[in-house]
């Protein structure tokens, strides 16, 4: 990490993370890479769907291959890059073949170390095999729902699952969350941690900063309308003068449970998430 002097009042507390040392490539591999335009939180009618996107610092996109389907060929990395389109690093991967494909790096990945995926791989940082071949106590990520369905679950920065046992032809994974869940054993998984752990670190200091990252502001309820939000109007400053708390729809949040009462996971969950408790 890196934290800067309070030369203004925005660098007071500002931290980024660190990338010499851990970085080899300054630009993408052009022919992975391609253009387009965000959505920026709107739907195909052009509606606001998602609130506080848009403006940002223009991005190329890098197809990231999440789906593994070069099997029994080893690849060795290349380079360790930035995208600034997910939280993690990701590598230029070399199969033996001369194909090359963008792939989230694990923690310890750096420039000449190898990675195979097998279904009876070893289990060593990087390598992606099936679930009913990998011991349990061993850190996962890039998790797939279905076989052959391509990484799904535990991809962003410094995130890890962890192999808790076998039964009935189905994997007990616990997530980073803390939720116990149930994964066909066919699945594939690739061994290791994600990298850039710091990243939940950051502290981005300056509200110029998050606009740089498309992030717009955010406007308290309070500070609007009647007619914009549950909480608007009055003279002064109010409370909320709802009996539960509210969204700007209207929708209840406090104390209301809103996942679905019969969703189709439910049966792979075993344990669920546990609550965070709040500071007093």
């Amino acid at each position: 990490m890196k934290f800067y002097k309070p030369t203004s009042k925005s660098r007071r507390g500002m931290s980024t993370v660190t990338y010499r040392g851990v970085l080899t490539a300054s630009e993408p591999h052009k022919a992975l890479t391609s253009g387009g335009k965000r959505d920026v939180g709107r739907n195909g009618d052009g509606r606001i769907t998602v609130r506080h996107k848009g403006g940002g610092h223009k991005r190329m996109f890098r197809m990231v291959d999440f789906k593994y389907d070069k099997q029994n060929i080893p690849a060795k990395i290349e380079s360790v890059e930035y995208d600034p389109n997910r939280t993690s690093f990701i590598s230029l991967a070399c199969y033996a073949d001369g194909e090359r494909r963008y792939v989230v790096t694990p923690k310890s990945m750096v420039v000449g170390n190898s990675f195979i995926v097998s279904e009876n791989a070893p289990i060593k940082s990087g390598n992606r095999l099936k679930l009913k071949n990998v011991p349990v106590g061993t850190f996962i990520y890039n998790i797939e729902l279905h076989p052959q369905g391509g990484a799904k679950l535990v991809r962003s920065a410094g995130n890890y699952g962890e192999v808790l046992g076998n039964d009935q032809g189905y994997s007990l994974i616990k997530m980073p969350s803390t939720e116990v869940r149930k994964i066909d054993e066919n699945c594939y998984v690739s061994v290791g941690e994600v990298s850039n752990d710091e990243h939940g670190l950051v502290n981005i200091g300056k509200a110029g900063r998050s606009r740089w990252m498309g992030i717009r502001p955010t406007v308290r309820g309070t500070a609007m309308n009647p007619v914009d939000h549950p909480y608007g109007g009055g003279e002064g400053r109010q409370g909320r003068g709802t009996k539960r708390p509210k969204t700007r729809t209207g929708k209840i949040t406090g104390g209301h449970k809103s996942r679905r009462a019969t969703k189709y996971s439910d049966i792979f969950i075993v344990t669920r998430r546990q609550k965070k408790s709040r500071k007093k």
